[in-house]
């Protein structure tokens, strides 16, 4: 093994579907052992494209796995404010974290080996580079992934998947058809709380499961502190506003509209629904062990729009989803916070650190050998290097973060329209609805395409 070039073994491996199961075991013990003795040469290189709020968060993280080592940082902004809660960031406060992070490390207390790109494609040109962090706004989501997958790189990309179900359903296709591994930010799947809550559900100790109801947040939060700044102005230096647009419509620069605020206009993102759309409602589905479909019909869709002269997304939400199998899930920014399973024995309900259930015996009953166990992750990023070395699954993987995201998708369809929905899951269609299915993709501005 010592004679084997990592990278190149990797990448021989990642084409050989169904290879030798033993060997990422004897890879990861002997070469990306634990501890902190991993040198910078055998670690996973990995390239960050989004540097900005959660982007950063997420390059933080996979600092501190020993196995990782940050070569590259990528993004359209060089540095600005109008950031979560007004904060700075951009391409070179990241690659400043990563140097100090790494020169820490070294008896000298100084470390340059961090490259800083603004287009992602040439990141994505790098040989040596064997995965990608890609945190953009959603309408940044596809192309990227897509790209990614066929330059060979094994992918972490933030929720939500998509900007529309056409394009997420590209993204898994890609991925699939390249043998990637894939992780979507979707990080509460590595929480106990949600984890020990569906396993109670998929083994029937609240009954016959009836409702679910995820309570989403609602409004449109000023995050970057520019809400009022909506006048069209010159784009700042150092900002490559006609790329941070890329496939969205042209529209002038306002501050208003960019960085972390993006999220709250129908032409990048889909409010805070499609925000945490690929939180609670994919907790939802893994409950109802539906991961791998979705309703069958959307109805009783209605909210109100933000009054705003850029935003545009739904402040207040509530629609329903049926399934075929007679269980009907609430998504509404009125419903309790979290993920509540209704059944005819009782409840159970989780959120972000904790979780409750009725009968309160419940929340000790154990779960024996032979019930079901759903996937353990106890950290969102280890896991993903961890299937990077194995080329396992992780516990959020495309296809389904896609069929999580599409709820959303429906749901915000719905309301738009301002009338029911007959999905099919199967086929991905809307049934009897041209001008519902015209909301099934999104034309691109030239030259971008999927």
């Amino acid at each position: 093994m010592a004679s084997v070039d990592r990278r190149q073994f990797l990448k021989q491996l990642s084409l050989t579907v169904g290879g030798i199961a033993t060997v990422p075991t004897i890879l990861s013990a002997r070469t990306l052992g634990q501890g902190n003795a991993v040198p910078p040469s055998d670690r996973i290189t990995l390239g960050c494209i989004g540097t900005g709020n959660q982007g950063t968060n997420d390059m933080r993280g996979f600092l501190e796995d020993e196995r990782v080592q940050v070569v590259a940082v990528c993004d359209v902004n060089r540095e600005s404010p109008g950031y979560w809660d007004g904060k700075v960031a951009g391409r070179e406060p990241a690659r400043r974290i990563v140097e100090e992070h790494y020169g820490d490390q070294k008896t000298s207390g100084t470390y340059t080996g961090c490259d800083t790109y603004v287009d992602f494609r040439d990141l994505l040109a790098r040989e040596d580079i064997d995965a990608v962090l890609i945190a953009l706004p959603d309408h940044w989501h596809a192309i990227p992934v897509i790209e990614a997958a066929r330059a060979g790189k094994d992918i972490y990309a933030e929720k939500p998947l998509s900007l529309t179900i056409a394009q997420g359903r590209a993204m898994s296709d890609t991925v699939r058809a390249n043998n990637r591994v894939f992780q979507t930010g979707s990080q509460q799947r590595s929480d106990y709380n949600f984890r020990r809550v569906c396993e109670l559900v998929r083994n029937g100790r609240i009954g016959q499961l009836r409702t679910v109801r995820c309570g989403l947040p609602g409004g449109t939060p000023d995050y970057g502190q520019t809400g009022d700044q909506t006048d069209p102005v010159p784009v700042p230096d150092g900002f490559d506003y006609n790329r941070w647009l890329g496939p969205a419509p042209w529209a002038p620069y306002a501050p208003a509209r960019c960085f972390v605020n993006f999220r709250w206009n129908f032409d990048y993102s889909g409010g805070q629904l499609t925000d945490w759309g690929g939180h609670h409602p994919d907790i939802a589905q893994w409950g109802m062990d539906t991961e791998h479909t979705g309703p069958v019909r959307i109805t009783s869709a209605h909210g109100v729009q933000t009054d705003h002269p850029i935003w545009n997304t739904f402040k207040e939400y509530y629609f329903e989803a049926d399934y075929a199998n007679g269980v009907k899930l609430i998504i509404s920014n009125k419903e309790r916070g979290g993920v509540t399973f209704e059944g005819s024995d009782g409840w159970a309900w989780a959120t972000r650190g904790r979780h409750d259930a009725s009968p309160k015996s419940l929340l000790n009953a154990v779960i024996g050998p032979d019930e079901v166990h759903l996937y353990r992750s106890d950290n969102h990023y280890r896991n993903f290097i961890d299937c990077v070395i194995s080329r396992r699954d992780p516990i959020a993987p495309v296809e389904i973060a896609h069929r999580s995201i599409t709820i959303a998708h429906l749901g915000n369809i719905a309301m738009r329209l301002g009338r029911d929905i007959h999905w099919d899951p199967g086929t991905e269609q809307i049934l009897g609805d041209a001008g519902a299915s015209r909301y099934l993709d999104r034309s691109m501005r030239s030259p971008w395409h999927v």
